[in-house]
């Protein structure tokens, strides 16, 4: 009988310094956790923050005037200068062999 006492208080001392390590793992892995996510937040809050600033930069550009924002509406219109325009030649046909 005290054999067998002494055989189960030992798997209890194992089991409780396995519980303890597992344990402090847990705290470690915890706080690792806590740090990636406050980095995460402040990354995304970084991007947010650059994403509105660029967006409100393009606004107020587009505000000031679209034309000055896309240089190909600045550009007169067809037939603008009498209609006195020379046309493209048609691109030639390709034969195509039988």
């Amino acid at each position: 009988m005290d054999r067998l006492n002494a055989k189960l208080y030992l798997q209890n001392c194992y089991i409780m310094k396995e519980n303890e390590r597992l344990r402090k793992k847990a705290l470690l892995l915890n706080q690792e956790n806590q740090a990636l996510l406050t980095e995460l937040k402040q990354r995304l809050a970084k991007t947010a923050a650059a994403n509105t600033n660029s967006a409100k930069a393009n606004g107020n550009a587009a505000a000031a005037g679209n034309r000055a924002a896309i240089p190909g509406l600045n550009a007169a219109a067809p037939g603008a200068h009498g209609g006195h325009e020379k046309k493209a030649a048609p691109k030639p046909k390709k034969a195509v062999a039988n």
